[in-house]
């Protein structure tokens, strides 16, 4: 199957931890890599952010990285390029006006790249009469962003309107969790559309070890909070429980660099808040850490931490999981998949520092850890690995353009979300 990636901020070339680098390049980059060792050929289209990049790029065997000028060619925020999305969406077509380059499926991630996607199909249609099928992945939705963050959301102001327009227009809409369909279904997403594959997670780069207790005996809790340092993802949250979990320790990772933690706006909130609490001894700031170095730091707590005040999806979870390591989390979007209750984790309601103190105190019990985190780890390997998410979503590729589709192994058969050790649903990813 030729397989066209519309992702056009998020270059999966890009380097992570840039302002608009992170999440989505990554997913890109590895359900593409996925998609061309079971012999699919992809295409990923991207706008050009510097004029001296090649109009194509081999990104792994069987994948391509095509740079599309729309706008200038220098990095943009994200937020700025809805203007420039016509001319995207026109290069596009001329692109796929080339029989030997019309993709059997159009794959758009981010709202943007799904209204260039379109724009490209619907001319192509109009040139050829061949229907090109275009599938959009949101990450995120602006209705769920204004929601939460008010005046203080940069999207455009017409970004929910484009939305929800996006969701009659295109193919399928492949949701990441199960929050997010009742998130769709509010913007009148039609429901025979919708499929829901997860996020994955790279299975050989965060693996298991031993525990922090038998690594260098230490008896006190030590928690990880590790993402971005913006006031939503609840690090504030985490600091108020510790006051109510004696002999914890708290490491955040996340933001600038160590050297200049000093200057950071938020980590002088946070130190602020720590002092206000009383931990400020029991809190240490590490500021950004490197890609490679995750696992190691994952592997070298009891408990991580993650309590946004909402969250599209949320990749640490998986890390934790796949690093055997136990979550507590807020009880919002992916997180409501990613983290089974009383299984694998812990869940709390958002911005409840006394129902967080209750769950951590819970998990000061090591053969409590040790099982959930055990058992995060043989989920995360059944449900979350990238192979098993490409699979899933060529399955739904395979219902637009059965004439392509690649034949697969047998029928992916997994434990159903939430339910009990031993119980399995067979699932070719459609919405519940």
């Amino acid at each position: 199957m030729r397989i066209a990636m519309v992702s056009e901020h998020a270059s999966p070339l890009a380097t992570l931890g840039g302002a608009d680098a992170g999440g989505q390049n990554v997913h890109v980059a590895e359900l593409s890599r996925h998609l061309a060792a079971a012999g699919h050929e992809v295409e990923v289209y991207t706008r050009r952010d510097d004029a001296t990049l090649p109009e194509r790029v081999p990104l792994d065997r069987g994948v391509e990285v095509v740079h599309v000028t729309a706008g200038p060619a220098a990095p943009l925020p994200k937020d700025d390029l809805l203007p420039w999305m016509d001319a995207m969406g026109d290069e596009l077509a001329r692109a796929w006006s080339d029989p030997a380059r019309r993709p059997d499926v159009v794959h758009a991630h981010f709202w943007m790249s799904g209204l260039a996607a379109v724009r490209a199909a619907r001319q192509v249609e109009a040139a050829t009469g061949v229907h090109v099928p275009v599938l959009q992945t949101f990450h995120a939705l602006g209705s769920v962003k204004r929601r939460h963050q008010g005046a203080a959301d940069t999207s455009p102001a017409r970004r929910v309107e484009l939305e929800t327009r996006l969701c009659g227009d295109v193919d399928r809409v492949v949701a990441t969790c199960h929050d997010e369909v009742d998130e769709l279904d509010a913007l009148g997403a039609p429901a025979d559309r919708i499929r829901v594959v997860p996020c994955g997670v790279d299975l050989g780069h965060f693996t298991p070890g031993a525990d922090r207790a038998a690594q260098d005996g230490g008896t006190g809790l030590r928690l990880l909070s590790i993402g971005r340092l913006v006031e939503r993802k609840g690090v504030g949250t985490v600091i108020e429980a510790l006051a109510g979990v004696p002999d914890a320790e708290l490491l955040v990772a996340g933001g600038p660099p160590a050297a200049a933690l000093d200057d950071d706006p938020e980590v002088w909130r946070l130190r602020k808040l720590a002092a206000e609490h009383g931990v400020a001894d029991r809190v240490r700031f590490l500021g950004a850490v490197a890609h490679p170095d995750v696992p190691a730091l994952l592997r070298s707590v009891d408990v991580v931490v993650c309590t946004p005040w909402y969250e599209p999806f949320g990749i640490v979870p998986l890390e934790a999981a796949a690093c055997g390591r136990p979550v507590v989390g807020s009880a919002v979007g992916g997180l409501l998949d990613t983290v089974v209750d009383g299984r694998t984790g812990l869940l709390v309601p958002p911005r409840d520092a006394a129902a967080l103190a209750r769950a951590l105190r819970r998990l000061t019990d090591r053969p409590t850890r040790l099982r959930y985190g055990a058992a995060a780890r043989v989920r995360a390997e059944q449900l979350y690995g990238w192979a098993t998410v490409a699979r899933r979503t060529a399955e739904v590729y395979a219902e637009l353009a059965p004439q392509a589709a690649t034949p697969w192994p047998a029928p992916l058969t997994v434990p159903a979300p939430g339910a009990a050790d031993g119980v399995t649903a067979t699932t070719t990813g459609g919405a519940r």
